[in-house]
């Protein structure tokens, strides 16, 4: 059995390009009563307000965006390529709909602030500090609301410091 050791922030050498764009992750929210998870490629870590955060983007239809509404805290789990089909699954499917987390086969963890996987090889835990709606008037470049929100369906930005950082041992 894999266990997680935790480590700084500051010590992480991923390639977030590729952790996030290629290879995909989970972003969840929720406790040990109800969570939900989602597929996320898009987002990113760097530094704002001289903390240590992560952003990402919940479209105003996923399920997900109730849970990260409701809670404080989220996790971003990263699994590398070997469980894309999981990933792809939790991105197609609605939590509304069925419990897909028992569909993947996953094992939610509660041991922290946010539940995370344990088949994950990485998992950020963040505390949410920011929320704002994507809204046309903001886009500089107008195609990008033709061709990523003609539904109307816009994005969710969170902000979130990471408070804790589990890697595989």
């Amino acid at each position: 059995m894999s266990y997680f050791e935790t480590i700084e922030a500051s010590s992480l050498t991923e390639n977030f390009f590729n952790r996030i764009g290629k290879e995909w992750s989970l972003i969840t929210a929720g406790d040990s009563k109800k969570c939900n998870t989602m597929t996320a490629s898009w987002g990113g870590v760097g530094v704002l307000w001289n903390k240590n955060v992560t952003y990402c983007f919940i479209r105003q239809s996923r399920y997900t965006l109730e849970f990260m509404d409701r809670e404080d805290y989220y996790s971003i789990s990263f699994f590398g390529i070997d469980h894309r089909k999981e990933l792809a699954y939790c991105g197609k499917v609605s939590g509304r709909e069925e419990d897909k987390i028992a569909e993947t086969g996953l094992t939610p963890v509660f041991d922290r602030e946010a539940p995370y996987f344990a088949e994950a090889d990485l998992v950020l835990i963040c505390k949410k500090l920011y929320r704002q709606t994507m809204t046309p008037e903001c886009f500089a470049d107008s195609a990008l609301v033709s061709a990523f929100y003609s539904d109307g369906d816009y994005h969710e930005t969170f902000v979130g410091e990471i408070v804790s950082v589990l890697k595989k041992s």
